[in-house]
């Protein structure tokens, strides 16, 4: 045996080893194929010399994982989690154990993408629609989404549903209530501002003295009190106003529901339905409307349809609503939901089941009554008469109580010099209220919580009055009454993960989502309680490990991008769009440049970014594309100069979404700056750049990172995702602020776009590992694998598919783009039928019709080994052979395995199945590497218009699952 030395050894535990798939062996084997000396060789081959870095990162030597563990451990420990009382939408929580070790630590749940092939995604597609429909029961409304991204954006997407289907067409106002979450009303404010309405500030009952399109009230609100709406909605419904209402979930268990009062729209975060505060997100906001609304409700709706044997079948629903198909007449331009922390809440109402959920709710309620008897016995009576689980109190000796509740390691609501409030959770115990009144009253009150219990027992009146106590029952379906045992949840959340398909089965090639590995060491540290149970608004000095990791990040990422800092706030792809928009918007007015509103757009761009364009308040022009798809320099010319006065920017993809490396790219960004604009350049393809390129290299002035697809956070079934932006620096002090976090920057005092100031903060960590352990090295490694892998793929395929588009030496950078539309005309097959029938040969399809109709966009990433590609490549070869047959006459257009795919067992159980023209191993096992590891669709091929058509989007009967 030949002896290694120590650095050998050393280099076989870097985690590089681990994430890239290929070894050495295996690339040399690769290379020779795409027919490239070395991967050097290729990346000459590919990237143009005039955008290549002329250095290396500066991020550092990789960490092997137990390295990068002790690393991050030592900063989590900086971390210091005092016991929350803060509230305003976060609450300490407890996360089943069942749910966190089943679901949020399970890959099968973590790695799934976003069910656009439903008959590979029923079981989180039913995880999903048990959330639409816990939400519905609480709400008291017909329709519910599929969740969006926390409760202050879906607050502003309220606003803009309001004036939508207003018919007050005239009012431009829209009425915010005082008592509503800080932090909502400054996104809120924000958004009112890109589309010129009118917000208006004040107590509820004065709403009715405006000519309104719409309303906004908080219930429960920041100070805790609850409100019977019922009568001033009836009066604001007369004068045409449309109704929203932020409500906590967990009060809506035991409250009347926003629906009966009259709201037309309820919203709220659902983070205490056993999701941790994770310092900001992410977290599943909830949104519901009238079925009235449905085709201007925001985000993905999830709804029943059938599949092509008659059974009942989930699927997202109206999907022509999507803003990749609308663009800039999208409703939205949010591009996921937070399909992971849904599911967490739904399964946490699942696994409680509504006497559990009303037992942790009048818990909740009883501490608080506890709390307010024994302070008002004392002379302290709270502010508000009625309540759910919050009080606010006036006191003098507030600096005394601030002092005691440091020494306690707790945190109040501070409002004012001389308010503060509590807000209890599911966690408070007897010895929390024992402790809260020794912080508020000094330790000599003598009260005792046993006593004060019993005086609360033989009380005749509710601290929720008996018009705002729930009537009716919730959570009737029997998914919500029979998996109470554990062993029974266990097995639930089993059968249901059975019938997805994710990236701990195999591959997924989706082109421009970078499905790449999610390391567990990279997760490991988001379960922590040092990051998880950190409130968003707790003092800066007790989030030093935060303050540290976000720090150490933003330095990685500038280096990594060329842009000069990082605005960590947007908590998607899509956020980051848009924040990155206002910021170009804000220097231009800053300049005395405001008239400045057209945004050019070529023809290739993502659908997110005229949806964002759109959102930000400027006006969209489509630039040309040439024959091979690269933005056609004299259109661009042509339109920038035409619009030159109005130039505000562009928004471009690189790699292009093409998945070229377009040549002239600096050019587009100097023809741009030569007439006054920005150049926004979409982060989407980064995992083509990171060490080899960069968008501040190129020229670009601001960029969104998906950090759900480059730097391997998870894409949880359809989020969660994080979307910071990079900025050079005249843009800096223009990215957004937060009305309650100050860390002291320039920026600070700007509007906010999302509700916590530092986005989705839970999910750092991930990307944290991610370069920690990769390092300098590592970075550029993958990303040069990325495009070895991509280029295998596409010399293997070429050979039996049309390439769409090519670069410079007929390559392409990170993925290639098939062009299935001359087979459809020779044989009838369409690019569905080849994406289905990938399922039964184990794979999820890749990006089907994106960027281009009748085609398939393939993304391999670094993380795919030989092996695993090779397998992906003898299906695509395999199905190729199987259109041959209906090209040829030997398989009916209408009766073969693609136009019948994905089979089931129900088909090859059929006794009719032998009047097929093939047979049923072919069917089902059409390679030898099925036979090891077959996955099974659950459902035949989903009827889509039958789902529009009949659209229903609650829990359907539990026969229908069994």
């Amino acid at each position: 045996m030949t002896k290694q030395t120590l650095t050998q050894l050393e280099q076989h535990e870097l985690f590089l080893t681990r994430h890239i798939g290929p070894d050495e062996v295996q690339q040399q084997a690769m290379l020779n194929v795409v027919g490239a000396e070395s991967i050097d060789d290729l990346i000459g081959q590919i990237v143009p010399e005039s955008i290549r870095l002329d250095r290396e990162l500066t991020v550092g030597r990789p960490n092997n994982e137990s390295e990068g563990l002790d690393y991050i451990r030592n900063v989590a420990n900086k971390n210091q989690v005092f016991k929350s009382y803060i509230g305003m939408g976060y609450y300490p929580t407890l996360v089943p154990n069942v749910v966190l070790r089943n679901v949020l630590e399970n890959p099968g749940w973590y790695t799934a993408y976003t069910p656009y092939q439903p008959e590979i995604a029923q079981g989180r597609l039913e995880a999903i629609i048990n959330f639409q429909q816990m939400s519905m029961d609480l709400t008291g409304l017909d329709l519910a989404s599929a969740s969006l991204l926390d409760e202050a954006t879906a607050a502003a997407e309220a606003m803009a549903l309001a004036k939508r289907v207003s018919k007050a067409k005239k009012a431009n106002i829209f009425f915010v209530a005082n008592d509503l979450f800080p932090q909502t009303l400054d996104v809120i404010k924000t958004r009112a501002e890109c589309f010129g309405f009118d917000v208006v500030v004040g107590p509820a009952h004065e709403a009715v003295n405006y000519e309104l399109f719409g309303a906004l009230f908080q219930y429960t609100n920041r100070e805790g009190q609850i409100h019977d709406y019922t009568e001033l909605f009836t009066e604001l419904k007369a004068k045409k106003a449309v109704i929203s209402v932020a409500a906590d979930i967990m009060s809506l268990v035991l409250l009347k529901s926003p629906g009966e009062m009259g709201a037309d729209v309820v919203f709220g975060n659902a983070q205490r339905f056993g999701v941790p505060m994770g310092y900001g997100g992410p977290h599943a906001s909830f949104f519901v409307t009238k079925d009235t609304h449905k085709r201007s409700m925001p985000g993905r709706i999830i709804g029943v349809s059938q599949d092509t044997r008659g059974n009942r079948a989930l699927r997202m629903a109206m999907q022509t609503r999507e803003q990749h198909i609308r663009r800039e007449k999208a409703n939205s331009n949010i591009c996921t939901a937070q399909v992971l922390l849904a599911n967490m809440a739904s399964f946490y109402a699942v696994f409680h089941g509504p006497q559990g959920l009303k037992t942790i709710a009048n818990r909740i309620n009883r501490f608080t009554d506890i709390l307010a008897l024994g302070l008002a016995s004392k002379g302290l009576n709270p502010v508000n008469s009625a309540w759910f689980d919050t009080l606010t109190f006036e006191s003098t000796n507030l600096v005394a109580i601030k002092t005691r509740a440091a020494a306690a390691k707790l945190n109040l609501r501070i409002d004012s010099d001389l308010r503060f409030g509590v807000s209890l959770d599911e966690t408070t115990t007897r010895e929390d209220i024992a402790q809260l009144f020794d912080v508020i009253l000094g330790e000599d009150h003598g009260l005792d919580v046993t006593i004060i219990d019993e005086q609360v027992l033989a009380a005749t009146e509710s601290s929720i009055p008996a018009s705002l106590q729930r009537q009716n029952a919730i959570l009737t379906h029997p998914t919500f009454n029979r998996y109470q045992s554990e062993t029974e949840m266990m097995r639930y959340i089993k059968r249901l993960e059975n019938k997805d398909l994710a990236l701990n089965h195999s591959m997924i090639s989706l082109g421009s989502c970078t499905m790449k590995l999610n390391a567990v060491a990279e997760m490991l540290p988001i379960s922590w309680p040092e990051f998880a149970n950190m409130h968003p608004f707790c003092p800066l000095e007790q989030a030093e490990g935060y303050t540290q990791l976000i720090n150490e990040l933003s330095d990685w990422l500038v280096d990594i991008t060329g842009y000069d800092a990082i605005c960590m706030q947007p908590n998607s792809g899509a956020q980051g769009e848009y924040a990155g928009l206002l910021a170009i918007q804000k220097y231009h007015a800053s300049r005395g440049d405001g008239h400045r509103n057209v945004c050019l757009i070529p023809q290739s761009a993502h659908g997110t970014n005229p949806a964002s364009a759109q959102l930000a308040g400027m006006k969209v022009v489509v630039t040309a594309c040439d024959a091979q798809g690269n933005i056609d320099l004299d259109d661009l010319r042509t339109k920038a100069q035409e619009v030159a006065e109005h130039l505000s920017c562009i928004m471009i993809t690189y790699p292009s979404t093409h998945g070229v490396y377009e040549e002239t790219v600096q050019e587009i960004c100097e023809i741009i700056h030569q007439y006054g604009g920005q150049v926004y350049l979409d982060g989407a393809n980064m995992n083509a750049q990171v060490g080899i390129t960069s968008p501040g290299f190129i020229g670009a002035d601001v960029s969104h990172l998906n950090l759900h697809k480059t730097f391997a956070i998870p894409h949880g079934g359809g989020g969660p995702g994080m979307g910071p932006i990079g900025i050079k620096a005249h843009l800096a002090p223009f990215v957004a602020g937060h009305t309650i976090i100050k860390p002291g920057l320039e920026s600070d005092n700007n509007g906010a776009v999302s509700a916590a100031p530092y986005g989705s903060a839970g999910i750092l960590p991930i990307s944290y590992m991610y370069i920690r352990l990769l390092g300098s090295k590592g970075l550029k490694q993958s990303t040069q694998m990325a495009m070895l892998n991509a280029n295998y793929v596409t010399k293997k395929l070429s050979e039996h598919y049309p390439l769409l588009f090519s670069g410079r030496n007929n390559r392409v950078a990170h993925e290639c783009i098939l062009d299935l539309r001359p087979l459809k005309e020779t044989s009838g097959v369409t690019e569905m039928d080849i994406a289905k029938r990938l399922n039964d040969y184990g794979f999820h399809a890749p990006t089907m019709s994106f960027p281009v109709a009748g085609t398939l966009m393939i993304e391999p990433t670094e993380s795919e080994s030989k092996v695993e590609l090779d397998r992906f490549i003898e299906a695509m070869i395999a199905i190729r052979e199987e259109v041959r047959k209906v090209e040829a006459g030997l398989w009916p257009a209408d009766n073969n395995p693609l136009h019948n795919a994905p089979h089931t067992l129900a088909d090859i159980m059929d006794p009719e199945f032998d009047s097929r023209p093939y047979s049923r191993e072919l069917a089902v096992f059409p390679t030898a590497v099925t036979k090891a590891n077959k996955f099974w669709p659950t459902v035949n091929r989903i009827d889509d218009v039958f789902g529009d058509r009949n659209l229903f989007c609650a829990c359907v009967p539990m026969e229908d699952y069994e």
